[in-house]
């Protein structure tokens, strides 16, 4: 017999939200990580917020709709709601119930200053970081570092001399015409972005030059979870910098290995991490110099370990710009663009961390 083409809603339902996520779901696991990770950060949100007055959007349910844009390449907080509006898998991870309204998207801009102020971002990913060290999952010892290119939300339009004034009013012409820069020198110490001052003029390898920030970050061997990652102005000597300082914030005297890539060989970072005892494991740069790791690295055995080991740092940039969409950040300002880049990480470790740990189970 044809059934009807009808659809009959019940009066009442006792559905929960739950009931609609499948058991094997990945975001399960990853849920139980995350809420974990944000119990413990439950003093730092009180800190934030009055005590008195109307309650506001749970900061932990901001975060978890967050983690969701990374997971999902969703490309901006407004598709984030809509989403958010039908989907019950997203509802069930916020934690929004199914008869509850939906938040509209300028929450997520009156809150991100309040956020990124306390470092909410850093504090999530040294909690992730916990998580795996409590599992056994973390390395002290043997780290990589690398950095990568972060395109600006700013266009070569906007990066104009310092001293000029405002543009001109377009007379005749269309009204978003492309400049032309042809014959002029334009330089970061002369020139700066009107849309975001933060960002500078760089190019790596062979690509053309872009207004950037150069983002920076430190793995362990055991697992390829990262331990730290922060964001700087785009320069030559950022990348050995950066790395200086995220290896000096883990503490402790115990030895350690560092792995970078040829950019890293030079005679003064090289000699730096000698004398804080901390052996560089750097590939040697050969090219049409004398590269400043000679045979009492290369010669043993775990020189070429933790050179093929520190390819691992590769899939954390890649995942970041392919599936978490921040190949170009919307975001302006270091101090944001940094956050952004500190949760982008502490969700690959998330997704790492559910896949160890399940095989582990296994």
């Amino acid at each position: 017999m044809r059934g009807a083409d009808v659809t009959q809603e019940s009066l009442f339902t006792v559905a929960k939200l739950a009931d609609f996520v499948p058991a094997s779901h990945p975001l399960r696991s990853i849920r139980a990580l995350a809420d974990e990770a944000l119990g413990r950060m439950s003093g730092l949100f009180s800190t934030l917020y009055a005590d008195t007055v109307r309650a506001s959007i749970a900061p932990e349910k901001l975060m978890r709709a967050q983690l969701l844009q990374l997971f999902y390449s969703i490309r901006s907080e407004r598709m984030l709601m809509e989403q958010l509006h039908y989907n019950l898998l997203f509802r069930w991870f916020v934690g929004v119930a199914i008869d509850e309204p939906v938040w509209d998207h300028s929450v997520f801009s009156k809150n991100r200053d309040r956020l990124n102020g306390s470092a909410v971002a850093a504090e999530f990913l040294a909690e992730v970081v916990r998580l795996a060290d409590t599992r056994g999952l973390m390395s002290d010892e043997h780290f990589s570092v690398d950095g990568t290119l972060l395109q600006a939300w700013a266009s070569h339009k906007s990066f104009r001399p310092k001293d000029a004034g405002p543009p001109d009013s377009p007379s005749g012409g269309p009204r978003n015409a492309q400049p032309d820069f042809k014959g002029q020198r334009r330089r970061n110490d002369t020139h700066a972005s009107t849309s975001d001052p933060d960002s500078r003029l760089y190019r790596k390898g062979n690509t053309g030059a872009q207004l950037s920030y150069q983002a920076h970050v430190l793995m362990e061997h055991r697992s390829g979870l990262v331990r730290a990652a922060c964001v700087t102005p785009a320069s030559g000597h950022g990348e050995r910098d950066a790395a200086l300082a995220m290896l000096g914030s883990l503490g402790g005297r115990r030895r350690r290995t560092l792995a970078a890539d040829k950019g890293y060989d030079t005679a003064d970072f090289v000699a730096s991490y000698r004398a804080a005892g901390v052996t560089p494991h750097v590939a040697q740069n050969t090219t049409h110099r004398r590269s400043a790791i000679d045979g009492r690295t290369t010669r043993h055995a775990g020189y070429a370990i933790s050179l093929r080991t520190r390819a691992w740092i590769e899939t954390h940039f890649g995942w970041l710009k392919a599936a978490a969409g921040l190949r170009q950040v919307k975001q302006r300002g270091r101090a944001k663009v940094e956050a952004l880049f500190q949760l982008g990480m502490a969700a690959s470790n998330l997704v790492r961390l559910r896949k160890l740990i399940t095989a582990g189970a296994a």
